[in-house]
């Protein structure tokens, strides 16, 4: 690990110790009510005991797998149709306003199209979580092949590859960063959407738990759920991170 990495890590556990001693100072000086604000401690000792005692662990589990199942299929959709439409007009002619009439919209305001067509089930919540991760994916997989340099695909034409080839060898590795940063963003849509869909679903889930848990002033289990949700964030970011400097090990080496 360099110093400069190392560096930011340290930075970074120093930033979360001072928010974690801010929120301690609130409590104790009873700006905000415990109802509403538990401490740090109470919030902990509410995680611990779900884990241990609750189904805490199986909420968890749910929540991360309809958020990973909704990105991959965001995943797969969006690359695919950012790479067809970024290296043909004919196909940007003919999706093109389709996509732009869907962007603009929010992913909650699907919701209720998801439900009238798959229920109050889990298929709904993924869906919804498809709809929102996509557009980081698709957007950014779309930059990155128009992006890619142009006399790339001159030499492609003398070496007179397959459009599939020159996609594959040529168009994807160059578009391989922006797809990545687009991941990272789409990585945070889908855990979002996730748990909204489980709140407004009702399906178990971390985002269930925390709104029966607000419904009955039970602060405590509301910031356990967020704890949770910002592991999640940490430990899929970091996943994708690892993937980042294995897939563009050569950008990295550059730096």
């Amino acid at each position: 690990m360099s110093k400069s990495r190392l560096g930011w890590y340290l930075a970074s556990l120093v930033t979360c110790a001072a928010l974690v001693w801010l929120w301690k100072g609130v409590v104790d000086a009873r700006v905000i009510s415990p109802v509403f604000l538990p401490s740090p401690e109470s919030a902990a000792h509410s995680l611990v005991n779900g884990l241990l005692d609750g189904d805490v662990a199986a909420k968890f589990l749910a929540t991360l797998m309809r958020m990973i199942y909704g990105w991959l299929l965001a995943s797969a959709v969006g690359i695919a149709l950012g790479a067809l439409i970024g290296s043909s007009r004919t196909a940007q002619a003919y999706l093109g306003a389709t996509l732009e009439t869907l962007r603009p919209l929010p992913a909650p305001a699907v919701i209720p199209v998801a439900i009238a067509i798959f229920g109050l089930t889990d298929a709904m919540v993924l869906s919804v979580v498809a709809f929102g991760a996509l557009w980081p994916l698709l957007l950014s997989t779309l930059h990155g092949f128009r992006k890619a340099e142009p006399r790339l695909f001159e030499v492609a034409r003398v070496m007179r590859m397959s459009r599939l080839e020159v996609a594959w060898k040529i168009a994807l590795p160059s578009a391989m960063p922006d797809i990545l940063a687009g991941a990272r963003l789409s990585l945070t849509a889908s855990l979002a959407m996730a748990v909204a869909g489980e709140m407004l679903a009702g399906v178990d889930g971390v985002g269930q738990w925390m709104l029966a848990a607000g419904r009955m002033f039970r602060s405590p289990e509301v910031f356990a759920g967020i704890i949770l949700l910002a592991v999640i964030g940490i430990l899929t970011s970091a996943l994708l991170g690892l993937a980042d400097r294995r897939l563009l090990r050569w950008k990295h080496l550059q730096r």
